[in-house]
């Protein structure tokens, strides 16, 4: 479960139609995910697995019991040198059951076992995947639909500085070259807004492919009203977010479950040394035209059934058990190394989103303490200029400084939120239900 850290990297799925269940007319968080839990396809073929295991199950549980067969043969033949024609069938029920072959059967039965839960692991690792990665659409959406509504003001206030430096060039209070800045700027500022119209609908098309929408869906997402409470909220000890998620993420108990189903494995290799006994039984009868007797007679007197047991001892078999013994040995040190393997990626993960998430708070709350100084130094730059003390240059570099401070706020705060609920999630808390 790797997590891209970057607001605006695209999140990169296949489309594909679904007939799905009905449609929110405002996809908050909460309905963006139940509806790709539903619908997501990843999800749908992980439930089909599972359902695979289980079948696996019933066979592993079926080879207790005994095999049953029946056989009918009919033969015709002729003899050229005595013009004779003969005809005869036969008849069979055969039976056998293994009684003992060191557990293996048993062993079989629990594996399968432990392969449904794997599968059900499976699942809630989609699960888990599609919720990581709708909540980081979901904050490049909150991000984008902000910036355009700044860039939106910042162009509205271009254009009035615009307009006034008009008034201004014909009272003769600035040059034509202030004007041409103020143009040039209210074009830059509408350029900008372009760009952050064409990435809020960019982020709205990866959510809808996220979701698995048709084509001629519109996906209208929900901006909650998010406050410093969401954004400064404690995270809590790293430590203690690591031990929870060794508890609750899937893909640690699955890898968990694989080490019983590998020391099952290497248990069946030892038991393929143990000797091997099992029980059959038949039942048999025919007739043939070449008797005197009726076919009814000849049945009845050819009837035969018998009963048997058979003991197998593997005394050389061409190092092919001791070489299953060994494989099974060294693919059991694997599993448990590749448990270890997640277990120290998972705290690689954890410490990233952590050590994020202090990091974007503590840049939202400087850049917020940035955005108020500069807001004033602009509110003074702005009545200055009016008064003819600040010349336009010193007017627009204000505005800039202001506008990206208020950027650099915005990613902060986006990113914040985004990793706060990822630390959530991978304790396996859902603050949006």
């Amino acid at each position: 479960m790797r997590v891209k850290r970057i607001l605006w990297i695209p999140v990169i799925l296949l489309t594909i139609t679904l007939q799905a269940q009905d449609k929110p007319k405002k996809w908050n968080l909460s309905a963006c995910i139940d509806y790709a839990l539903n619908n997501n396809i990843q999800i749908q073929k992980a439930k089909i697995s599972l359902e695979g295991n289980q079948v696996s199950t019933l066979q592993a549980k079926a080879q207790l019991l005994p095999t049953l067969s029946a056989s009918v043969n009919q033969n015709a033949g002729y003899s050229p040198s005595g013009s004779v024609g003969t005809y005869s069938g036969s008849y069979g029920i055969n039976s056998s059951m293994t009684l003992f072959n060191g557990g293996q059967n048993l062993k079989s039965i629990q594996q399968q076992k432990l392969q449904e839960e794997v599968g059900q692991y499976s699942i809630l690792e989609s699960e888990k995947s599609i919720q990581m990665s709708i909540l980081q659409i979901y904050a490049q959406i909150l991000y984008a639909d902000e910036a355009v509504k700044v860039y939106d003001e910042t162009v509205k206030t271009s254009q009035y500085q615009l307009d006034r430096g008009k008034k201004l060039l014909r009272a003769g209070s600035i040059s034509s070259a202030d004007l041409a800045q103020l143009e040039s700027q209210l074009s830059s500022d509408k350029y900008q807004l372009i760009v952050a119209q064409n990435t809020l609908s960019t982020a709205q098309l990866e959510m809808r492919q996220l979701l698995e929408l048709n084509p001629e869906d519109t996906i209208n997402v929900e901006i909650p009203a998010l406050t410093n409470i969401n954004i400064l909220k404690p995270v809590g000890s790293l430590q203690t977010i690591y031990e929870t998620a060794l508890n609750v993420i899937p893909q640690i108990k699955s890898t968990k479950v694989d080490q019983k189903v590998s020391e099952l494995e290497t248990a069946k290799a030892k038991a393929a040394f143990l000797p091997t006994v099992s029980l059959s039984g038949s039942v048999s009868t025919g007739h043939t035209t070449n008797s005197d007797y009726n076919i009814g007679t000849q049945l009845n007197d050819a009837l035969y059934a018998g009963v048997g047991v058979s003991v197998n001892i593997p005394i050389f078999s061409n190092r092919e058990n001791k070489s299953n013994l060994e494989k099974a040995r060294l693919n059991e040190k694997t599993v448990k190394l590749e448990t270890l393997d997640t277990e120290k990626s998972l705290l690689k993960e954890i410490e990233s989103v952590y050590q994020d998430a202090l990091s974007a708070q503590s840049q939202y709350v400087a850049a917020s303490e940035k955005v108020k100084a500069l807001e004033t130094s602009y509110n003074l730059i702005e009545q200055q200029y009016t008064l003819g003390m600040k010349n336009t240059l010193e007017l627009l570099t204000g505005k800039n400084n202001l506008l990206s401070a208020r950027q650099s706020m915005m990613q902060a705060k986006y990113l914040s939120i985004m990793d706060i609920q990822i630390l959530n999630l991978y304790q396996d808390i859902y603050p949006w239900k």
